[in-house]
């Protein structure tokens, strides 16, 4: 994920990265505009006056699109915001059971750096299997198992009372429910249907445009529509690349981050503590 000053205007107009939709788009952005010139020459050259400006009618449709795409970039957003905020409970869930495991367990407990390696380990393993295609062997769940396998263990050794095990409980099953979550957002991608009728909606809104711009525009038109196709289309990649937050785009969640933080705050608590009893 990228960081960024959002009070920064002049320094972000003229910022480029690898995943700007400026550089992403710019081959077909010189082609739109070398075809809308063509359509400007015949149109004054070859067939004088044989093209009717329908620039009201593209004016509905542009709105028409302009929905399709606020609607679209919303879904997608929400998409990610959902990500944000799954791994959000994540590291609540993680520093909780570390806080109540070091509440619990005395500071020489042979227990702790395994424990603190499990809760490190289950966001690690969560990350790489968000990126991966679908392998036989479940990561997240074999940690998650050992985690609730040690816990009862203590538990059956009355190191950990009954009540003390309740209290952990929810915070063990909440890193099966964030997976779960995750892997619901991972695995439900936005309808084929839709995505390809937006995208042939685009193509032949930004296709016809000079045919229609040209009388009243002329070789303006080469500007005009590749600036709504440059819009247009940014919008539709932006939510293309968001809508599936966990891999490792520009714009995707900082799941890297997010998971080393978690390893290190519960190694902070688990293992790197003063001894005070």
């Amino acid at each position: 994920m990228i960081s960024y000053n959002p009070k920064s205007w002049w320094g972000l107009i003229f910022k480029f990265h690898k995943s700007d939709t400026f550089r992403r788009l710019l081959p077909a952005m010189l082609s739109l505009a070398l075809f809308s010139v063509g359509i400007a020459y015949a149109d004054r050259h070859l067939l004088p006056n044989q093209l009717k400006s329908t620039t009201a009618l593209h004016a509905l449709l542009g709105f028409v699109i302009s929905m399709l795409l606020v609607f679209r970039t919303n879904t997608a957003y929400e998409r990610w915001w959902e990500g944000r905020r799954l791994w959000g409970n994540l590291t609540n869930a993680s520093r909780n059971l570390a806080l109540k495991l070091d509440a619990y367990l005395p500071d020489s407990h042979p227990s702790r750096p395994l424990l603190a390696e499990l809760i490190g380990a289950y966001a690690d393993s969560l990350t790489r299997h968000l990126r991966i295609a679908a392998t036989t062997e479940h990561r997240p769940n074999r940690i998650a198992a050992r985690l609730f396998a040690e816990t009862a263990r203590l538990n059956g050794k009355g190191e950990l009372s009954g009540d003390m095990l309740l209290c952990l409980n929810p915070d063990l099953s909440a890193l099966a429910e964030i997976c779960g979550g995750c892997e619901r957002i991972q695995k439900t991608p936005i309808p084929y249907s839709y995505s390809l009728f937006l995208k042939k909606f685009i193509f032949l809104y930004i296709v016809s445009m000079p045919f229609c711009f040209v009388p009243d525009f002329h070789y303006w038109t080469a500007l005009i529509t590749t600036l709504v196709f440059y819009v247009l289309a940014s919008l539709e990649l932006i939510a293309e690349e968001i809508e599936n937050p966990f891999g490792d785009d520009a714009n995707d969640l900082p799941t890297d981050e997010i998971a080393a933080n978690i390893r290190l705050r519960v190694h902070e608590l688990l293992i790197q503590d003063e001894p005070r009893r």
